[in-house]
């Protein structure tokens, strides 16, 4: 049953925002679905408060798997399905790895749609049948799936607002607190990503972009 439950659905394709919409609408119970093709809207809608998002590795305002980084750090308590066609065994282990609750592959049909969002709202999590996860092969991209696992969601926010490119000062506005606070989270970030600027942090998250993953796999 889905009733009562509000979910966001975020993609750049308005097709395959359709069907993911039709794939929940088709659930039992009554259902409230938001939607968006950006970022941007995911992190203004996801502050409604909802009770799963279903997020596209890779639309405008972000690229990989920043996105879930970002919004993880945001929202720490709300459960995201990753919906990806990039849906490799490195991506899908790496997204887990992150955070994600679940791992949707955009060409599965209705069927798994619901059965994968009825397992995260149980409180399970998702993976693709027939998928062996693996190891990680790649040593840089594991010490930095490992350090970011370390953040608090507080720093892991404030280094996403790093990403977009925010000064101390503009974090601070946004988040509400003074910018020695802001200060002290950005040395703590620096400090756990083992880098000495915002620049160097910046890089590091970057290669968990999209980009990165497909020429590994």
């Amino acid at each position: 049953m889905v009733s009562g439950y509000k979910f966001l659905v975020a993609d750049d394709h308005p097709l395959f925002r359709g069907a993911l919409k039709n794939a929940l609408s088709g659930m039992d119970g009554d259902c409230e679905i938001l939607e968006t093709g950006d970022f941007d809207g995911v992190k203004k809608l996801a502050d409604r408060g909802v009770d799963l998002v279903l997020l596209d590795l890779s639309m405008p305002g972000v690229s990989g798997l920043s996105g879930l980084i970002t919004l993880r750090g945001m929202h720490p308590t709300v459960p995201v399905a990753v919906v990806s066609a990039h849906d490799d065994p490195e991506t899908i282990r790496r997204a887990l790895d992150l955070g994600a609750s679940g791992f949707i592959p955009k060409s599965a049909g209705m069927d798994e749609i619901r059965r994968a969002v009825g397992v995260i709202l149980d409180g399970g999590v998702y993976t693709p049948e027939n998928v062996d996860l693996g190891l990680e092969a790649d040593p840089e991209i594991a010490d930095l799936i490992r350090r970011l696992q370390m953040l608090t969601p507080q720093q892991t926010r404030v280094l996403g607002m790093l990403a977009e490119g925010l000064l101390n000062k503009q974090i601070a506005y946004e988040l509400g607190v003074s910018e020695a606070t802001i200060k002290a989270h950005v040395s703590a970030v620096l400090q756990k990503l083992g880098v000495d600027s915002r620049t160097q942090a910046v890089i590091r998250l970057s290669r968990i972009g999209t980009d990165a993953i497909v020429l590994e796999t």
